[in-house]
């Protein structure tokens, strides 16, 4: 039995196994799914290698606007990086400073001791508030605050260390302005309580006026209607001495006895005197009454030399006995302004003068007055301890006073102080160099 061969394939070419067709499918298929992943693994590298530049530009970017000095180095010193501060400060590039010991930045060999002893013992911990002395591009030295911090791999080994750095004078300027801000804030809180204090003073005074000014124009009636009978009683006393019972000696010996002659010859300098304290205590009650409505002033023209005479012997009768005023004013000082003012003014200096040399042995104050520079100008002297540094400079303020609890409000020289300044002068106080506090009283010529 014969058997039949296949034909023979004219192309030469084997032909494909059985199923091998289906095989190259697949492996064609599997080429194209990797493909695929490789331009999917392409496309998302890209993406990370642009988040990457991004990232690194941002940091770059923070590393160069950062104001501190910023150094990284290897766990031997050696510096790998700096910022954009450091090449200003040290007046080198990054290619200079880079693989240069970062101890060279320090002034000199005493600083690089320090800092090589300090960043040893304490370079794993940290660091911080370190001042060092750093050499500047000009060659200068400046101080510098730093803080150096470990740098560390992941399994905790010591790669290095970052070092950061401020000149102290930034720290001192801003502190400076730190302390300046809390200084005015201070001010402006006192000046808000010293405003309400004012206030609250104001309602008090506008009262105390209304209610002293009914008796003190029923005591400056009566001490006027007293100076009338006086008159009279010494009229007829005169005529009564002048009569023949003044022959008489009982009468003549009660009339020695009792000084009837001294008394007519000081009853009108008493009276006068009554009546210049009730007239005085008439024009402080008005001061008041215009330190709480806060009138307006209506200009006068005022002798100070008058003014003086009245306040020095106004407080000399009143203060010990051994306290003196010598007076040295150029005659015919006049002003513009209100009279009792000016003597509230006037007054208050010489009390104080009074105040303040009372512990001496003999307490003296000397006043003199004239024209210089075109301001007129009155001194009070006093021979007292004079008055400390640093209480110079608030003597005026509302509510300051260095006198006891009980004994000073702390207004007459701020109420002084802001008169002075409505009649257009200046008020003002220093010590002697021999001793002693002087204050000057100036108001200007042309009010004059």
């Amino acid at each position: 039995m014969s058997t039949i061969a296949p034909p023979a394939d004219l192309s030469g070419e084997s032909p494909l196994p059985p199923g091998g067709e289906q095989a190259w499918i697949e492996v064609i298929q599997k080429m194209d799914e990797v493909y695929n992943d490789l331009l999917q693994y392409e496309v998302a590298l890209e993406e990370k290698n642009a988040a990457l530049e991004e990232s690194h530009q941002f940091i770059e970017s923070v590393l160069a606007s950062m104001s501190d000095i910023l150094i990284v180095c290897d766990r031997n010193g050696g510096i790998e990086e700096v910022n954009s501060s450091l090449q200003h400060f040290s007046g080198k590039t990054a290619g200079e400073l880079e693989h240069t010991p970062v101890f060279d930045l320090f002034a000199d060999d005493v600083e690089r001791a320090k800092a090589r002893d300090i960043f040893a013992r304490y370079g794993r911990e940290g660091v911080h508030d370190c001042e060092f002395f750093l050499r500047a591009g000009d060659g200068s030295t400046v101080p510098v605050s730093m803080n150096c911090t470990p740098r560390l791999s992941q399994t905790g080994k010591l790669m290095g260390m970052v070092v950061t750095g401020r000149p102290v004078g930034e720290l001192r300027r801003a502190y400076s302005a730190l302390r300046q801000a809390h200084d005015d804030l201070k001010r402006t809180q006192g000046q808000l309580l010293h405003a309400e204090k004012m206030v609250s003073l104001g309602r008090l005074v506008a009262g105390v006026a209304h209610e002293l000014n009914n008796p003190i124009s029923f005591v400056l009636g009566n001490v006027l209607s007293l100076k009338r009978y006086a008159s009279r009683l010494e009229s007829y006393l005169g005529a009564v001495h002048a009569s023949d019972a003044a022959e008489d000696g009982a009468l003549q010996a009660m009339r020695q006895e009792l000084r009837i002659d001294r008394i007519l010859a000081d009853m009108p300098h008493l009276i006068d005197g009554m009546i210049e304290g009730a007239e005085r205590t008439r024009d402080i009650v008005d001061a008041l009454k215009r330190f709480s409505a806060v009138d307006k002033m209506t200009p006068e023209q005022v002798s100070l030399n008058e003014v003086v005479e009245r306040s020095v012997r106004w407080v000399v009768q009143s203060a010990a006995a051994n306290f003196t005023v010598n007076t040295k004013i150029s005659p015919n000082l006049k002003c513009s302004g209100s009279s009792g003012q000016l003597q509230q003014v006037i007054m208050n200096l010489v009390q104080n003068a009074c105040d303040a040399t009372a512990s001496q042995r003999e307490p003296a104050l000397t006043v003199s007055g004239n024209i210089e520079d075109g301001m007129v100008i009155l001194r009070f002297a006093d021979n007292g301890p004079g008055i400390s540094e640093k209480h110079l400079g608030r003597l005026f303020e509302p509510f300051f006073t260095t006198k006891p609890v009980g004994q000073g409000t702390g207004l007459g020289l701020s109420i002084s102080y802001s008169i002075v300044e409505r009649h257009g002068g200046k008020l003002s106080a220093h010590n002697l160099p021999g001793g002693g506090a002087e204050f000057i009283l100036a108001l200007p010529v042309e009010s004059c």
